[in-house]
C-alpha cells in the first residue's frame, strides 16, 4: 500500500521544504521489523535468564527488568538516540521529524510514545492506521499531539534526473574525504532536497542545504552549491562502497 502525501515545512530561514510522507506500507513494515526485533530480544534474553537462574521469583524479576522494561521504552529510546529512527524505520529509510523542520524534542518523542501505547500497542495498530489514512499528512494521533510526522528519506523516483553517474573504483577520485563522515540517512535527505531544488530551480534551497552540509562535515570550499552537493554525494557513495 503506497499512500503518500507531501508535507510542506517552513524552515527558520523562511525556505519551504517539501518531503514525501512515509507510505503506510513502509510504516507497517517498519513496525513489523521492530516487533521482530522485540520478539528476538525476548526469546534470546529469556533463554539466557532461564539457563542462569533456578528460582522462579528471580526469573520473573529479571524478566521484568531485562526484557519488559527495554521492550516498553524501545521506541522512544531508539528515536531519541538515533535521530528519529527505530531499527525498523532505519531499514525502511523513514524517520520522525517535526512539522516546523526542527528535530523533535525529548518531550515530542515521549508524547508520541505515550499515545502510541494506546493507538498501537493496545489496539494492534488499528487506531494509528486509521489516523494516518485520514490525517492527510501521514500523522497518527501521537504525531498530531506532538506536531510531528514520519517522512521518507528516499529520493523521489525520476528517470530523467541522473544525479549520480558513478565511475569505476579505479577511475574515481574523491574530492572531499570528509563526505565519508556524512551519515547515510543524511546523504539520502541531501539527495532528495537536491533533486527538489534542481527541479524547481530553487537556489535558496540549494544554498541552505549546501551550507548545512559544509557545517555538518566541516568543509570549506568556493565551489558553487549544486556542483558541491553533487560532488559530496558522489564522494559519499564511493567511500561507502569502499567500506562495504
Amino acid at each position: 500500500m503506497q499512500i503518500m502525501s507531501v508535507v510542506r515545512i517552513q524552515t527558520a530561514q523562511n525556505v519551504a521544504l517539501e518531503f514525501e510522507t512515509a507510505s503506510v506500507g513502509d510504516r507497517l513494515l517498519a513496525q513489523l521489523l521492530d516487533w521482530l526485533v522485540m520478539i528476538l530480544w525476548s526469546l534470546v534474553v529469556g533463554f539466557l535468564i532461564d539457563q542462569a537462574t533456578n528460582s522462579g521469583d528471580e526469573q520473573n524479576i529479571l524478566g521484568i527488568v531485562i526484557i519488559g522494561v527495554p521492550l516498553l521504552v524501545y521506541h522512544p529510546v531508539c528515536e531519541i538516540f538515533f535521530n528519529g529512527q527505530s531499527l525498523g524505520k532505519h531499514l525502511r529509510h523513514i524517520k520522525v521529524t517535526r512539522l516546523d523542520g526542527t528535530r523533535p524534542s525529548l518531550g515530542d518523542y515521549l508524547l508520541r510514545w505515550l499515545i502510541g501505547l494506546f493507538e498501537i500497542s493496545m489496539t494492534a495498530g488499528s487506531v494509528a492506521l486509521l489516523a494516518v489514512l485520514l490525517s492527510g499528512r501521514g500523522q497518527r494521533l501521537g504525531d498530531l499531539a506532538a506536531g510531528t510526522t514520519v517522512v521518507s528519506l528516499r529520493a523521489p523516483a525520476n528517470p530523467d534526473y541522473d544525479l549520480l553517474k558513478p565511475l569505476g573504483a579505479a577511475e574515481y577520485r574523491v574530492t572531499f574525504p570528509e563526505a565519508g563522515l556524512l551519515p547515510d540517512h543524511d546523504a539520502a535527505l541531501v539527495r532528495q532536497l537536491l533533486h527538489q531544488a534542481v527541479r524547481r530551480e530553487n537556489y535558496l534551497l540549494l544554498n541552505e542545504v549546501a551550507n548545512k552540509v559544509k557545517v555538518l562535515i566541516q568543509i570549506q570550499t568556493d565551489m558553487q552549491d549544486e556542483p558541491f552537493l553533487r560532488t559530496v554525494l558522489l564522494d559519499h557513495a564511493h567511500l561507502a562502497g569502499q567500506r562495504a
